[in-house]
């Protein structure tokens, strides 16, 4: 894997942002992790990137200020930011917001599981989706 890999991760949960890190970076240890607590702040972290060449963002869908849909279609409405790869976790496996997430542009949707293999089995599989594209 090449360096210069990033990951934009958008969770208000604490424990839930150190889980999905440590499963990304043993996915792959030269990701880098951006963390934001909020929709807003996960935004402000991806304008102020200077490279997004290698980046995917991965969003939950209930935080404050800005959830995950909103958080998709900001970015997605952006011209710079548009083919930014999203994709959402969430703790709700309802098909509706998976369409929702889908319709706002999300590349990819996932429920979170409850074991942490499971959890680096969906963080490789972001990895090597959308890290190892290019």
């Amino acid at each position: 894997m090449k360096n210069g890999q990033t990951v934009h991760l958008g969770d208000d949960d604490e424990d839930d942002r150190m889980l999905i890190k440590d499963a990304l970076e043993e996915a792959n240890p030269n990701v880098t992790v951006v963390e934001a607590e909020d929709g807003r702040e996960l935004i402000d972290n991806v304008k102020n990137s200077k490279d997004l060449s290698q980046t995917v963002v991965v969003v939950d869908m209930n935080m404050p200020k800005m959830n995950g849909v909103e958080a998709i279609k900001e970015i997605k409405s952006d011209p710079e930011l548009v083919d930014l790869p999203t994709v959402m976790l969430s703790t709700s496996d309802n098909p509706e917001l998976k369409k929702r997430a889908i319709a706002a542009g999300a590349d990819d949707f996932f429920v979170k599981p409850n074991t942490f293999k499971a959890l680096l089995d969906i963080a490789r599989g972001i990895v090597n989706k959308f890290l190892g594209r290019k």
